[in-house]
């Protein structure tokens, strides 16, 4: 059965052949005539890289070519008449698909198989030989004798027979008015349709890796070996290639380029216009007559990409101003989306010990069934365990207030206050919130004992639970700033402060403290219609604790920590979010919190030394937790000692301070007697005061000097406290001595109490440390080294006090009228007094170094 087309006689199978012939490759495929009078060609098998090898589509006589482009329909005519070529849009094929040519194995073929599968055979409407067919006119005699697909440029060569006598202009015409009446749309671009225009080149076919452009590139080359090229101006490079479609713009080669052949540079304002204008075009020659020289000028069309290489990439170096800027919003974008949920995961985990091993199931199960090996490490827990039950049966007051301050609303802090060695964190994290859940523990020391900025980032992320965090990343975006400062004049803004990454770190530590406050809280409860704030508001037993140990540990070197912890403590407490409590040495603790809420009074508990009753049962209660009678004896260890009769005396030598008492219990259970325990307690403190506070060569690093800590330690062994005054008006703490009182109490060698707000007295650091001052100073020798520095710095100040003496008795005897003048006179003996009470001082220290001296000289 044939199919009617125009009254011509079509096989059934001609879109059928034409998809076959696209299944295997880029294949010339003979068609047969769409004229009933002419008897149907047979198919070829003639390979079509026969094409590519000779570059050129050729017609035979009679014959012609159309060019089915996918939005413009364009027909070809050659130099003869017996032969058309013509060029026909009808969206053929999806340029969108050109991405695919790129690869390098069968890549048209390949699309074609993929072509095969979007216009299936059986959807008439879409079988791109059946648009060829239904594009043209039913008054028109062409036979069709061959289809050669073009998938790079979207289109196909369709090459057909035309009648003798048949005018190529009324073909034209025909062809444009039956494709404006009738408009042909393929299914992927249904708002576009088929047009049809005169070929008027030589095509050229390639399957080169040359994608169609909007920017052609017409070279003049010579029509003949022998002649020679006229390049074209841009009138007559406009009213060649107008036709096909708008024109953007036409740049013709520089004057001053050597670059041959001439060419010039066709910008269409669409992609069609060019891809048709480049196949109808090419190979057309430009007669003397149109300007073309003697022998002509053949025009070579090439596509031009407009993108050049590395265009991002130049553009991304060119504009840093734009670029840098860019960049850190899209890292920070980035950072906050991203990372943020992690840390605040990580940080909530850490609160609620979510992510502890010891916390686990499987952990505990193997822990109950295999005591045994854990035996001695529980011991130890247990007898430090027991040997602070003493202390917490004397301090229950304490803790019970502190119980009762967390269930309160009060909107300020808890701040417990006492010497080092006091037993601070054990009396706030183990006993008063034992039986808390959600707790963090902050402690400040190695935060601010971190050297540098990378180094405080990561301490204080540990101790927190914030992770992952870059520490590193703060030394190299300073070095990126520098750099982009040095380059564009203005910092980037990459580089963090340290005050700004600990803030950020402090906020995701808020956001998941206020995460575990509101995990309890459930739709149905009765305060459902609360607010966020005034549920924490109405519920404090909800809230988690923040327990900030160690608080102004080493202030003097430094408080940007402190003051960022303080500010952010200050937050937590007023939005409701955590109960804040601050664990310090420092008596001056009040100076600093003030600063972050000042308009609060403090929930304040002073910690001492523990009393001698409370001292002793301490010590016998670490005797006695993990020792157990014999079978034969079932007295308690304590109980089986003869030398604990001398306990109260070494407990009166030793003091109260919670870490001595522990050393020492430690010590009589290894066997020592408590005098000699205590005595090499003793003689340790005596040590450690010798190296820290007087024989330390590196003097640079402390703000006193031995001098001034010596006459502290000498006045202390002879008396149980100081006047905080009297020590301000000796020579030795003449000039700075308040500093220097406060960094020597933040070292420990003294502890100042204040009455009032005001400081009062000066007594020992440690109380074992009346017994250390008393043992340096009976050693003769070193008595007398650092008595004699302590005498060179007081002569050095009387020789000068002398010097301007004398310097101002000298200018006044230069005076005229010295003798005569009353006030002068008055002010001469003032001085004259005043030198000799210096040089009486002066002998008689230099005395006092001569014995000293004499006992150097003579004792070890």
């Amino acid at each position: 059965m044939r199919q009617q087309l125009g009254g011509r006689h079509i096989p059934n199978n001609l879109s059928a052949r034409y998809v076959q012939s696209q299944m295997l490759g880029l294949r010339r495929w003979r068609r047969p005539t769409f004229s009933s009078m002419t008897p149907p060609l047979r198919r070829s098998r003639t390979d079509f890289a026969e094409n590519f090898t000779f570059g050129h589509l050729h017609a035979e006589p009679n014959e012609g070519i159309l060019f089915f482009d996918r939005k413009s329909a364009f027909m070809r005519y050659m130099i003869d008449a017996k032969k058309l070529l013509i060029n026909c849009s009808a969206d053929i094929f999806p340029i969108k698909l050109q991405w695919l040519l790129r690869t390098p194995w069968h890549a048209e073929r390949s699309l074609s198989q993929l072509m095969k599968r979007f216009n299936s055979p059986g959807v008439a409407a879409a079988d791109p030989a059946n648009m060829i067919k239904r594009s043209m006119p039913p008054d028109l005699s062409l036979t069709v004798t061959e289809i050669v697909p073009r998938l790079k440029d979207g289109g196909a060569f369709v090459k057909f027979t035309y009648p003798e006598g048949s005018s190529i202009e009324s073909i034209e015409k025909s062809l444009h008015q039956y494709l404006r009446e009738h408009p042909i749309k393929p299914w992927f671009s249904p708002f576009r349709r088929m047009r049809a225009y005169l070929v008027r080149g030589r095509p050229w076919l390639e399957d080169l890796y040359r994608l169609p452009s909007s920017r052609l590139k017409v070279e003049f080359v010579p029509g003949s070996p022998s002649g020679s090229a006229v390049e074209l101006s841009q009138e007559a490079l406009y009213s060649l290639f107008r036709r096909y479609g708008k024109l953007a713009d036409i740049k013709p080669q520089p004057a001053d380029s050597k670059v041959l052949p001439r060419y010039a540079i066709l910008d269409f304002a669409r992609l069609r216009p060019a891809i048709v204008a480049r196949n109808c075009m090419h190979g057309f020659r430009v007669t003397e007559e149109a300007g073309g020289g003697s022998t002509g000028t053949a025009l070579r069309l090439t596509y031009e990409q407009k993108i050049k290489a590395h265009w991002i990439r130049d553009w991304l170096f060119n504009h840093p101003r734009l670029v840098i800027p860019a960049l850190a919003v899209i890292i920070t974008t980035i950072t906050v989306a991203v990372f943020d949920p992690i840390r605040t995961f990580f940080v909530k985990a850490h609160i609620e010990e979510s992510l502890h091993i010891t916390h686990s199931r499987i952990y505990r199960w193997f822990a109950h069934r295999t005591t045994n090996l854990f035996a001695f490490h529980r011991h130890h827990r247990d007898a430090d365990a027991a040997g602070l039950r003493a202390l917490w049966d004397d301090r229950k007051e304490n803790i019970q207030q502190i119980r009762t301050w967390l269930m309160e609303t009060a909107g300020t802090f808890i701040v417990v206050q006492g010497p080092r060695g006091s037993a601070k964190r054990e009396l706030v994290v183990d006993e008063a919130l034992k039986d808390r859940k959600d707790k963090l523990v902050i402690d400040c020391k190695p935060i601010q004992e971190a050297r540098g900025d990378s180094a405080t980032i990561r301490a204080t992320a540990a101790e927190v639970g914030y992770r992952p965090v870059f520490s590193w990343t703060n030394s190299f975006s300073s070095l990126l700033d520098l750099a982009a400062q040095g380059t564009i004049g203005t910092k980037t803004g990459f580089s963090e402060t340290l005050d700004s990454q600990l803030a950020k770190i402090l906020q995701t530590t808020a956001t998941a403290l206020k995460q575990v406050a509101l995990a309890d809280r459930k739709k149905d409860d009765k305060d459902a219609a609360l607010g966020d704030d005034e549920y924490l508001e109405a519920h404090p037993e909800q809230r988690p604790v923040v327990v900030l140990d160690n608080f102004l540990h080493k202030n003097q070197e430094g408080s940007v920590v402190y003051d960022k912890i303080a500010e952010w403590a200050a937050g937590l407490t007023v939005s409701n979010i955590a109960h804040v409590i601050f664990l310090t040495h420092d008596v001056s603790f009040s100076k600093s919190l003030s600063k972050a809420l000042p308009d609060r009074v403090f929930r304040q508990i002073s910690l001492g030394d523990c009393s001698p009753e409370v001292a002793k049962r301490l010590v016998l209660q670490h005797l006695d937790a993990d020792e157990t009678g014999t079978q034969d004896d079932k007295r308690a260890p304590s109980q089986r000692r003869d030398d604990l009769g001398e306990l109260d005396g070494c407990i009166e030598t030793l003091g109260g301070r919670l870490t001595d008492l522990e050393f020492l219990a430690r010590r009589i259970k290894v066997g020592e007697s408590p005098s000699r325990a205590v005595q090499h307690i003793v003689e340790q403190s005596a040590s450690e005061i010798l190296k820290m506070y007087l024989l330390d060569p590196d003097r640079s690093q402390r703000p006193w000097t031995p001098e001034q800590a010596w006459l502290l330690i000498k006045q202390l062994s002879e008396n149980e406290s100081l006047r905080y005054s009297e020590v301000l008006l000796s020579s030795i703490y003449k000039s700075n001595g308040e500093p220097i009182l406060r960094s020597l109490e933040q070292a420990e060698l003294i502890t100042i109490h204040s009455v009032h707000g005001r400081p009062h007295s000066i007594r020992p650091g440690r109380p074992v440390y009346s017994s250390a001052f008393r043992l340096l100073v009976n050693d003769r020798v070193l008595a007398s080294r650092l008595d004699l520095t302590t005498l060179k710095e007081l002569l050095k100040q009387e020789n000068g006090d002398i010097e301007k003496v004398e310097s101002e008795l000298a200018l006044l005897a230069k005076l005229p009228g010295s003798s005569q003048s009353g006030g002068i006179v008055e002010r001469v003996h003032w001085l004259t007094k005043k030198l000799q009470s210096s040089q009486r001082l002066v002998e008689r220290l230099e005395n006092d170094a001569a014995g000293l001296k004499k006992v150097l000289k003579t004792e070890y």
